[in-house]
């Protein structure tokens, strides 16, 4: 189903004119330099191509003949293109025979493609190769920057790419074609019979943690996996034709590459994500998800999720709603890549299920320049250790990811990462906070059993592990009010945060009697102030019977997610200066549509 997508997405790219996806032959390449030549072959200057990306030069993306896969100790070199190892036999690697072996191989390859070509710009790439010594090369301006690059040529005064020209191009396409496998069977993608089948698949690129080379997503190197009589080489044991995989990696490159806004980067998993007809909810998913810095872009995106909060598609979506919209998750493993989702969705669906997950999150802001619709990258962030997603288990990110597409259950463990978090570093964060709510709220919903966790402070609810969480940070509060001006080295959350939130019968009680200890410590002047403070604590403690030692003796993980949502509600109320948020005005639990 994948590779049929990605096919279907392909066909689509090429018959749409504004497109630039590369055609069947060509791929598109990093290339940050050219060679200019003049109609003799001499070489006039290095064309620097890169681009400024932030503070780095990036290489400008090049549609040129496909690239060849390498392999052994002589790889074969690519038609008009390739690093300086072979266009210029130099190439700093400390090897000068190899790249000189490497030369001549190139040489030979464009004159065996072009045999019989009538074209000035290829006369003249010619005429540079025959008179080129590979000597000359420290002599040339950049050559420190150019050392080891791809290189494509130019002829003075064109336009055109050598590669680009037509006739240059029609020999590549015939010689290309010529190449085809002579394996022949029915392609599982297409269903078509009798069509030559892809021994090796074009190495996919820019998939975080991967090879730079690149990693084949389809590909068997052992014999064990041998089935039903197939080769158990390369890639014929899972029959795909030439045209088709041709097809599926190039339209998964073209997601992939650098600056696509189809592409977001979710825990360990490059996620890319695709509509089966042109829509505007293509180039969306990934701002919705990690929205970027651009002003206008995070308007766009708070005033579609304003309105999809609302339950509704915006217009301009409203007429796709039944469009396909799919989303694949991929993560390195060696040499091969790993599927780590797949999901298909209609846009309708799908933009609900990001509605729900946004209403389950919804939770009253610590400060008010937090974000309302926090992005996965801090929600993550909030389940790893240091706040650092490298700590973070790739399963887990994974598997929230598919949680948010589908509407199930969010995982287990992100609960319990979080709540582990909390304990070990004595800080609830606003991240944190919407995740327990959010980890809650559904499990509760798709297990039919009720449970209220409103967006901001609930001083109605009896629920009793919440009631003691906002005991606690009301203890914490007068802890502090009774040592102003002083700034505490330790505050009772440093202390005893974790016994309270697992074990509150082995700690409240200490507590209590602190409490006693601070307020004696209020000025006259705060007599007002403990009077609100005892009179807080006095309705808290109503209903949770400590008669008899009745704490509760351990609160299991969800009980401990309430009481962390407890104190954070109850220290968000008690140390704003203000309200914060509209987030107050988010619907909680809604009923899907």
């Amino acid at each position: 189903m994948i590779l049929q997508a990605l096919n279907d997405y392909y066909e689509r790219l090429a018959e749409d004119e504004e497109s630039s996806i590369p055609l069947r032959g060509f791929s598109r390449q990093p290339v940050p330099f050219a060679l200019e030549i003049d109609a003799d072959g001499t070489l006039k200057q290095v064309l620097d191509l890169r681009v400024q990306d932030g503070k780095k030069m990036r290489a400008r993306q090049l549609v040129v003949p496909e690239a060849i896969k390498r392999s052994g100790t002589k790889p074969p070199p690519n038609f008009l293109w390739d690093n300086t190892g072979y266009v210029l036999g130099r190439d700093e690697k400390g090897k000068p025979e190899r790249a000189a072996a490497a030369f001549a191989a190139f040489r030979d390859k464009v004159r065996a493609v072009g045999a019989g070509v009538e074209d000035k710009g290829f006369a003249a790439v010619l005429a540079f190769l025959d008179a080129w010594s590979p000597d000359s090369c420290a002599t040339l301006e950049l050559w420190e920057d150019l050392a080891g690059q791809n290189v494509v040529f130019k002829l003075v005064d064109e336009r055109l790419y050598v590669h680009e020209r037509p006739k240059v191009r029609e020999a590549w396409l015939k010689h290309y074609f010529a190449g085809t496998s002579q394996i022949l069977g029915q392609c599982l993608v297409t269903g078509q019979e009798g069509v030559p089948i892809a021994r090796l698949h074009t190495d996919i690129k820019g998939v975080r943690g991967a090879q730079t080379k690149g990693a084949t997503l389809v590909g068997f190197n052992l014999r064990a996996f041998e089935s039903y009589g197939k080769d158990h080489l390369q890639g014929l044991n899972a029959p795909v034709s030439e045209a088709a995989a041709f097809n599926y990696t190039t339209a998964l490159n073209d997601l992939l590459r650098q600056g696509s806004r189809q592409k977001v980067q979710i825990g360990d998993a490059t996620t890319v994500f695709w509509t089966e007809r042109k829509t505007a909810s293509e180039g969306l998913f990934g701002m919705v998800i990690n929205p970027g810095p651009d002003p206008g872009e995070q308007q766009r995106v708070r005033a579609f999720l304003d309105a999809l909060r609302r339950g509704r598609l915006p217009e301009d979506y409203t007429r796709d709603k039944d469009v396909h919209i799919f989303v694949l998750g991929l993560s390195p493993n060696a040499s091969r890549l790993s599927v780590r989702f797949w999901h298909m969705d209609t846009v309708e669906g799908f933009w609900m299920k990001i509605r729900q997950h946004f209403a389950d999150l919804a939770i009253v802001k610590q400060y008010e320049n937090e974000p309302e619709f926090p992005p996965q990258w801090l929600l993550l962030k909030a389940a790893a250790k240091r706040e650092d997603l490298d700590n973070l288990s790739p399963l887990l990110s994974g598997a929230f990811m598919r949680a948010i597409l589908t509407g199930a259950d969010y995982p287990g463990a992100l609960l319990a990462a979080v709540v582990g978090r909390i304990r070990s570093e004595q800080k609830i964060t606003y991240a944190g906070a919407a995740l327990i709510k959010a980890c809650l709220v559904r499990k509760a919903r798709t297990s039919g059993k009720p449970l209220e966790v409103t967006v901001s402070l609930d001083e109605t609810s009896t629920n009793v592990p919440y009631r003691l969480g906002r005991l606690f940070a009301i203890l914490e509060k007068v802890q502090e009010e009774a040592h102003q001006p002083a700034k505490l080295n330790a505050t009772i959350m440093d202390k005893y945060y974790g016994s309270a939130s697992a074990t509150p019968r082995s700690v409240f009680s200490i507590l209590l009697k602190l409490k006693v200890h601070h307020l004696r410590k209020f000025t006259p002047q705060m007599q007002g102030l403990a009077i609100t403070r005892e009179k807080a604590i006095a309705a808290i403690l109503d209903g949770v019977n400590i008669a008899d030692g009745g704490f509760p003796a351990h609160l299991n993980l969800e009980d401990q997610g309430l009481f962390a949502l407890g104190y954070y509600h109850q220290r968000t109320s008690l140390w704003a200066k203000k309200p914060a948020a509209s987030a107050t005005n988010i619907e909680t639990t809604p009923t899907e549509d």
